[in-house]
């Protein structure tokens, strides 16, 4: 049988810590030595190389060999009703006699291998009792604290009375996972660490995550030789993960660490909170120390303590925030937003700074600023409410530290480094702000944060000066709470639904006024229709019957005289026509005829019938076929098919008999290919002199005539007044016509369901 240590032999240092495999280091601490046994039969697979220093048997002896043929069958049950009642997930020890010692043993399952470390019941230790009446005596003083800096000095007070540890601290991490010593109890002689702050780079990644799954780690020599792990060699790359052992040997970059910092041994209990490491009970010995595993459980239970009341503790202050902002939401929304000027009154308000503890705030609608407060001025809001809107993306954000976004505050940092912004809509850039100043905040470090690694001529290595050296953090502000962004978010969301109903509101007053201009301005057209229609009729008959008169007598006139006269009273009949038709015109759009099912056949005949005198002056043929029943009103459908035959009839080459052709499409079509909606479609056809397409929608036009011919008499209303009957049907009409060739009219009706 071949045997092989699975001993991690990479070199370690600062370039490659972070990818450092702490949890298989393939070694231990000499206080207690390691068996790994397989899951299903118990074979020993794993063995320390110090077994020999406890039981008397070397690695070599053990190693291939199942547990009862080495130690027994009493232990051997024992370990099995251990493992069949699931006491492994409990702080309940395994209390094992091997090879006639007394042992204290951990043990857990770690990918098929059962891990069993063994310490020895007779290392000294406090008695039970000593140990529960400690923690009793922990949970009394516990419920008198009111704060979570007292219960956390507490716990070190209480831990450090259980362990006897010369320094006990609380070490709290902040979001970058930069520590800061929260609580401390410890020898007088030594130098406090309390208010201390640590970076990030002291306790990597890899670290922190172990922290997570490992909850209590325990260093009792810092000066300690690791101790190999033996395996039988039966597979390449065999290894054993230890992550949740007792006894595993540390990182050598972290005993370095520890080394600077002139500590002897430790023990570390995290602290989880939201299932994250909010920080860790951190215990220092000047010298070596190892504690029983009864007193390292009643340690573990003071982090269980403190995890527990973190969540309530937090929990309330968070609470008596939550119910101060919402008191102050629910006055804000007590403000009624009736006009544009209102918006100073609720930036004057008290409670919109109470919304999120904050300084100042600013309101921007249409241009204008309304403010409150501690904040920058109307162009630098403007400038920094532009910004915020493209970078959120006309939605939210906020910061306790605005220069690291937007460098060009540094400025106004004084009033501005913390912000909460909220948009207030997608275009115009409408915004609220809320303003905390700069909080000058001296921090304490434990050495310079930026010297966390030095080099020396053994190249890399954790830093070993710890001196005191303080920073002082400019154009920073107190964080935003939780509590406060909710409520600046909730008040924000009011305020746009407030500015909205204020904007449709102030569009209402616009149209309102848009409207009473428009109806005035179509009394003064009516009045002016009026005029034209009625008052300008009268000298234009004057005209008419004294040219009558004159063009009657027999009196001889020469050809000058006589031609003005005729063209004279052609104007003034001209004149009246345009008159009449404009008069037409107007009134058709005040009509209160009421609809009806209209027989279009019946309707073509009565217009043939008034209409009888032209046709056959013109000897016009003017035919209809089949047509269909639409729904509209008489008179104007009456009109526009005489406007349209009228129209025929007169635009038409000379010499040319009229043909006038109405037939309907028998089958319904849309008016468009974006159109859903199905049309009757009756069409009216002539042989008149036509026009070019591209007039065909400027003909509809009023006032419009392509033909200026003296002879083709018009005053460009017609084909309007036709627009405006389909319009009031609901209907279009539409030109299809090429010089020379005829014009068709097609009508489009809706049909009604």
């Amino acid at each position: 049988m071949k045997i092989k240590d699975i001993v991690n032999r990479d070199i370690v240092n600062l370039t490659n810590c972070e990818q450092e495999p702490i949890h298989i280091p393939g070694s231990i601490q000499p206080h207690g030595f390691l068996l790994g046994l397989q899951q299903d039969t118990l074979v020993i697979d794993y063995c320390s190389a110090n077994s020999a220093e406890y039981i008397n048997l070397f690695h070599s002896e053990l190693l291939g060999k199942s547990f009862e043929s080495v130690f027994g069958v009493d232990a051997t049950q024992k370990l099995k009703d251990y493992v069949a009642n699931e006491l492994m997930l409990s702080s309940s020890l395994l209390k094992l006699t091997l090879a006639g010692v007394d042992f204290l043993c951990t043990l857990h399952n770690s990918g098929g291998i059962y891990i069993l470390e063994a310490e020895p019941e007779s290392m000294q230790h406090k008695q039970a009792s000593e140990v529960y009446d400690q923690t009793a005596q922990f949970l009394a003083y516990m419920h008198d604290t009111h704060t979570l800096k007292e219960l956390c000095q507490l716990i070190t007070k209480g831990t450090r009375d259980i362990t006897g540890y010369d320094r006990v601290m609380v070490y709290r991490f902040d979001k970058d996972y930069n520590g800061e010593v929260f609580a401390e109890c410890c020898r007088e002689d030594l130098e406090p660490f309390l208010g201390l702050h640590y970076p990030h780079t002291d306790i990597p990644p890899q670290a922190r995550e172990l922290y997570m799954r490992n909850l209590l780690r325990l260093i009792t020599d810092i000066d300690y030789t690791p101790v190999p792990i033996y395996t039988i060699d039966n597979a390449e790359g065999k290894n054993l993960d230890l992550s949740l052992a007792i006894l595993r040997s540390t990182s050598p970059i972290h005993v370095q660490y520890l080394h600077n910092m002139g500590v002897g041994a430790t023990l570390t209990i995290s602290l989880i909170y939201k299932k994250k490491l909010w920080g860790l009970i951190a215990c220092h010995h000047y010298s070596p120390k190892n504690l029983s595993p009864e007193v390292r459980l009643a340690a573990q239970l003071q982090g269980h303590f403190i995890t527990s009341q973190i969540d309530l503790r937090q929990a309330s202050e968070e609470y008596e925030l939550a119910r101060k902002t919402t008191q102050a939401l629910e006055s804000m929304n007590g403000y009624g937003l009736n006009r544009e000027s209102d918006l100073q009154i609720l930036a004057d308000s008290h409670d919109i700074l109470q919304l999120c503890n904050a300084a100042g705030v600013s309101i921007s609608f249409n241009g204008q600023v309304y403010k409150c407060g501690l904040t920058p001025s109307d162009e630098e809001i403007n400038q920094l409410g532009s910004w915020l809107a493209t970078f959120s993306n006309n939605s939210s954000f906020h910061t306790d530290k605005l220069i690291d976004y937007f460098p060009e505050a540094k400025d106004m940092c004084s009033n501005t480094s913390g912000i909460i912004y909220h948009s207030l809509d997608v275009e115009s850039g409408n915004c609220i702000i809320w303003y905390r100043p700069e909080t000058h905040t001296e921090v304490n470090w434990a050495g310079d944060p930026t010297r966390a690694i030095i080099k020396d001529q053994k190249g890399l290595s954790p830093r070993n000066s710890f001196k005191l050296w303080k920073e002082l953090l400019e154009c920073i502000s107190k964080p935003w709470l939780q509590p406060e962004l909710n409520t600046a978010s909730s008040y924000a969301y009011s305020l746009q639904r407030q500015i909205n109903l204020l904007i449709i509101s102030q569009e209402e007053e616009r149209y309102r006024k848009l409207s009473e201009l428009l109806h005035q301005t179509n009394s003064e057209l009516e009045n002016i229709n009026w005029i034209s229609t009625h008052d300008l009729q009268e000298p234009l008959r004057k005209i008419q019957l004294i040219a009558s008169r004159i063009l009657g007598k027999d009196e001889e006139m020469s050809n000058n005289v006589l031609d003005s006269i005729k063209r004279m009273n052609a104007s003034a009949n001209r004149m009246q026509t345009l008159l009449v038709d404009i008069l037409k015109y107007t009134r058709l759009k005040h009509t209160d005829d009421s609809f009806e099912q209209v027989d279009l056949n019946r309707l073509f005949e009565e217009v043939k019938l008034d209409m009888a005198e032209t046709i056959a002056e013109k000897s016009a043929i003017v035919l209809a076929d089949n047509l269909p029943t639409v729904h509209g009103i008489p008179f104007l459908l009456k009109q526009l098919f005489a406007n349209l035959i009228g129209n025929s009839i007169k635009y038409t080459e000379p010499g040319t008999n009229p043909q006038v052709k109405i037939t309907p499409d028998h089958i319904l079509t849309p008016y468009n290919a974006d159109s859903t909606d199905l049309y009757q479609v009756i069409y009216v056809a002539d042989n008149g002199i036509g026009f070019e397409q591209h007039f065909a929608e400027s003909i509809f036009n009023i006032f419009t005539r392509l033909h200026s011919a003296p002879e083709l008499k018009g005053s460009g209303v017609g084909l309007a007044l036709c627009k405006k009957i389909m319009q009031n049907h609901d209907g279009y009409i539409k030109a299809t016509s090429e010089l020379g060739t005829g014009t068709v009219m097609s009508l489009y009706f809706p049909v009604k369901t």
